[in-house]
């Protein structure tokens, strides 16, 4: 397996370098350079995983256990598996800390939990979960770590889901997270309305994924699709749709069509430039920045822990920053550090690395 791994990895890094030689012709920033924001930036947008070592609770699913992407994960955790099991889970929120400490510029995070699907009787199934992370143990992790915030997923299907919204708002959460495509959510589902009512009440942003996604062996993407979101839109949530709603198309229509075309219609629709730098996004941070529908509506994530893999490299066409920018980028060894500069080197405004500030406590 480990062998297959560095088989893609080497492919992955082999397709940049050429695609180098070939950008180094027409690299530029998509927009003007503007400065970093000086109190330093959040990253909205970071996930951890484990295998339920040390009582975490964390569960993952055989298929994805034995799916190649899982010892590409552990990597991008800087984990072995065997170590998770020394040490337990929480291993890898230390680790996260400690990576993002020695960032230059992103000094603080958002760490999210991710329910799992809910049976007919508002239970966990963990027969049709892949990724199960509970937010307890993300809360009680994160409580560790200075530069570390809750940020909590609830499945609306859940029998208890007002009792967890509440817990989790006590519990310090900053954000609510789904990815519908793997949890089996329906956002547009009208009995999701007292839900949605409860976010606004209790000012809980819900950040959930748009677009096709394969980070995760099955997913049904039809539930991603951004026009989903109206009806909690409608209700008056703060909405953040990830990555632009980057990759793929419903009914014909490119997805970040259509989430442009509904931020014309909702003043409380954001999105964020997270995983815009990977390999498998090309092209899509170009559209974030220069699609006036997004203008003073992004905000900075990661999507971490894929920044720190060979997903995320100035070697890779779809940047283009100038040649000394990508010779400057490619020294550095810090993975947030890294995103950074590649999106700054972009032009990425000083305000879309500012405004995540705005999701945390005063």
């Amino acid at each position: 397996m480990d062998n297959h791994i560095d088989k893609r990895w080497k492919s992955m890094f082999t397709a940049g370098v050429l695609a180098t030689l070939v950008c180094t012709i027409s690299c530029g920033s998509y927009c003007p350079v503007e400065p970093l924001p000086e109190e330093g930036i959040v990253d909205m947008h970071c996930h951890v995983n484990g295998i339920g070592a040390g009582g975490s609770g964390c569960f993952i699913s055989d298929k994805f256990r034995n799916n190649w992407r899982f010892p590409f994960y552990l990597r991008s955790f800087g984990v072995s598996e065997q170590e998770l099991l020394e040490k337990g889970d929480g291993l890898v929120v230390e680790r996260l800390s400690q990576l993002l400490a020695e960032s230059k510029f992103v000094k603080k995070a958002v760490v999210v939990a991710m329910d799992g699907v809910c049976g007919r009787d508002g239970f966990l199934d963990t027969h049709r979960t892949e990724v199960y992370v509970p937010n307890e143990f993300v809360a009680d992790a994160v409580k560790r770590y200075s530069n570390l915030f809750f940020g909590a997923s609830v499945n609306p299907y859940r029998k208890d889901w007002l009792a967890r919204l509440v817990w989790v708002k006590a519990h310090g959460a900053v954000l609510v997270k789904w990815i519908p495509s793997i949890m089996n959510i329906d956002p547009s589902d009208p009995s999701l309305i007292p839900f949605y009512d409860k976010l606004t009440e209790l000012k809980l942003p819900l950040l959930t994924h748009t677009g096709k996604d394969k980070s995760i062996p099955t997913a049904n993407d039809e539930l991603c699709d951004p026009e989903k979101l109206r009806l909690p839109l409608s209700r008056g949530v703060k909405v953040i749709a990830a990555h632009i709603a980057s990759t793929g198309s419903y009914q014909g229509e490119c997805s970040t069509d259509r989430l442009a075309r509904m931020m014309r219609e909702y003043p409380n629709l954001y999105s964020d430039v997270s995983s815009l730098t990977q390999l498998n996004k090309l092209g899509y941070m170009k559209e974030a920045l220069t699609r006036p529908e997004f203008s003073g509506r992004l905000f900075y994530g990661s999507d971490y822990p894929l920044i720190n893999s060979i997903m995320v490299s100035p070697l890779i066409p779809f940047h283009a920053p100038p040649l000394n920018e990508i010779i400057s980028i490619a020294r550095i060894r810090n993975p947030w550090d890294v995103d950074v500069r590649i999106k700054q080197a972009l032009g990425t405004p000083t305000d879309v690395f500012a405004r995540s500030r705005e999701l945390l406590p005063p």
